[in-house]
């Protein structure tokens, strides 16, 4: 694939032979042949020239060279595995997996509060042991999830069906689905024509890139409900063709030079997105029926985008320039990539077949994420409505599918955390903590101010127990709503704080909301960093969301 280094000495395209360079040569594999034959292939070409009527045949004379080489390969076989009886472990990192173990056995010893039933104290055990693996990595993340899961099942503390039953869950399948996309988009070069065009029109910085991208989502967040379609099927392929255009790759030691920033910026850019409209994100809508529900108000999309509108515009220019500073790429600016990039463009010529499916394709997916609610057809039944399209063209075949490890890594591991993070919720476990929460922060008798900015802290950091916004909001908002209001806060603006918060809280983990696992899937940034980071920014992201917006929120009467 063509490479658009973003530096001044940046080049497009393969590098081509230099003057005079050729392939290898006939003579050079008759001179390999010899230093394999040694005496025997001398002894043969001696015999040839001396005498020409004993011409040995080119076909057994190479047979019984790969015969030496056979037995030579053989021997150094055998001689290895006599040598080395008992080969490297290539099992789990036993350190982090004991760490993992001991976190869930401590935790399964000690007495559940009262008021919590023993399957939930044993889940909750199973569930955080099983986040301690996650963060520690003793094995990939699907599988140190299958461990959880069946830990589960072996100790009766949820059936296998409970269990397995998130791997039917239409939100991990989107994120999958999303990989294959961004496999057709990539395949077909369709990802780097249209990466060629952003780099052409603000590529001359890494971050006038990463500004065009970030409003670009913002643009279509009020358009598409999802934000695993948005993020998943439009721009994690966009985002990583500009990566491998700009020669940012996975696994060769050059991510930070311009992916790792994209991914992280893209990703957490994408929650605050969602936070800014009614229909930024499925679980959205959520919020607005338990608002009516509770105090008996509705939350409208004119209202909702316009408290949001201000802090959330300030969060989408901040963050990006934030994560610049501390998490820079370590290239910066190319003020020739734009001119390169349009030489490429030219050379690549008019759009080919699969190219013109594969943007077809695209158009129609993201006409029934955006048109779904009218036409009833939900986000994932459209995604495989436009892969089926692919696989039937041969876009993308179904061999390539199954290759996508990552994707079916990621299916596993987010499928498993919304099972247990679903059945903690089932079997109480939440709400006994909302009930908890309630009754500490009501005894505290603090201003109606402080004890709404404690609800929100605890409403907001809670969310590393759980893989799903709509299971968070399900299982806490109406209690904590509930009891801002009784404590004096403003119950319409309690629930509008709660619902922005709702999608803000996303970005603290890699699968805390839709789009997570998708960017995280990528590559490109490790498991540390990204929870790192994710808890720096939702600081950030607090600050200013409950300060400037707090502000603004005065100034627009809504509090």
């Amino acid at each position: 694939m063509a490479s658009l280094p973003l530096s001044s000495s940046c080049h497009l395209g393969f590098r081509p032979l230099s003057r005079g360079q050729s392939p290898p040569s006939i003579s050079f594999l008759r001179s390999r042949s010899s230093s394999i034959g040694g005496k025997q292939f001398q002894q043969s070409l001696l015999t040839t020239t001396t005498n020409p009527l004993r011409v040995p045949s080119p076909i057994s004379q190479t047979n019984r060279v790969a015969r030496k080489l056979t037995t030579v390969v053989r021997a150094s076989s055998a001689t290895a595995v006599t040598s080395n009886p008992n080969p490297p472990w290539q099992g789990a990192a036993l350190k982090p997996l004991a760490a993992a173990i001991a976190t869930g056995v401590i935790l399964w010893f000690v007495p559940q509060p009262a008021g919590v039933s023993r399957n939930a104290w044993q889940l909750l055990a199973i569930f955080l042991a099983t986040i301690v693996g996650i963060i520690t990595q003793p094995l990939p993340l699907g599988a140190v999830a299958l461990l959880g899961l069946g830990a589960s099942v072996l100790t009766k503390t949820l059936t296998f069906a409970a269990a397995f039953s998130a791997f039917g869950d239409p939100i991990p399948w989107l994120i999958a689905l999303a990989f294959f996309f961004a496999r057709g988009f990539i395949k077909t070069g369709l990802g780097n024509r249209i990466a060629y065009q952003f780099v052409s029109l603000f590529g001359s910085s890494s971050l006038g890139l990463g500004y065009s991208l970030v409003f670009s989502e913002a643009l279509l967040a009020p358009a598409i409900p999802s934000v695993s379609a948005r993020a998943g099927g439009i721009f994690l392929p966009l985002v990583k063709s500009l990566c491998v255009a700009c020669g940012s790759n996975v696994g060769d030691g050059t991510e930070n030079r311009l992916g790792s920033w994209l991914m992280l910026t893209c990703f957490q850019t994408s929650c605050i997105s969602s936070a800014m409209f009614l229909t930024g994100m499925a679980a959205n809508p959520l919020s607005a029926n338990l608002t009516f529900n509770t105090i008996k108000q509705t939350l409208g999309w004119t209202d909702w985008a316009k408290a949001a509108f201000v802090p959330g515009l300030v969060s989408l220019i901040v963050v990006p320039l934030l994560l610049y500073v501390i998490y820079p790429p370590t290239v910066k600016s190319s003020p020739d990539a734009p001119k390169l990039a349009r030489e490429k463009l030219e050379s690549m010529g008019p759009m080919s077949r699969n190219e013109i499916i594969m943007a077809g394709t695209l158009l129609l997916t993201v006409g029934l994420w955006i048109f779904g609610g009218v036409l009833n057809v939900d986000a994932v039944t459209a995604a495989i409505l436009g892969l089926s399209v692919l696989l039937v063209t041969g876009v993308v075949t179904w061999k390539e599918c199954l290759a996508e490890s990552v994707a079916w890594d990621t299916l596993t591991w987010f499928a498993a955390l919304i099972a247990m993070a679903g059945y903690l919720n089932k079997y109480g476990l939440i709400s006994w903590f909302s009930q908890t929460v309630v009754k500490f922060v009501g005894g505290l008798g603090l201003s109606w101010q402080l004890s709404f900015s404690i609800l929100l802290l605890l409403y907001f950091y809670s969310h590393y127990f759980f893989a799903s916004g709509a299971a968070h909001i399900g299982a806490m908002f109406t209690a904590f709503l509930s009891v801002a209001s009784a404590l004096g806060t403003p119950p319409y603006f309690g629930a509008m704080v709660l619902a922005f918060l709702s999608n803000l809280m996303g970005g603290l983990t890699h699968y805390g909301i839709g789009s997570a696992p998708v960017f995280y899937g990528a590559n490109y940034v490790s498991l540390a960093k990204w929870w790192g980071y994710g808890f720096l920014i939702s600081i950030v992201n607090i600050v200013i969301w409950l300060g400037i917006g707090g502000v603004w929120w005065k100034a627009i009467g809504l509090w």
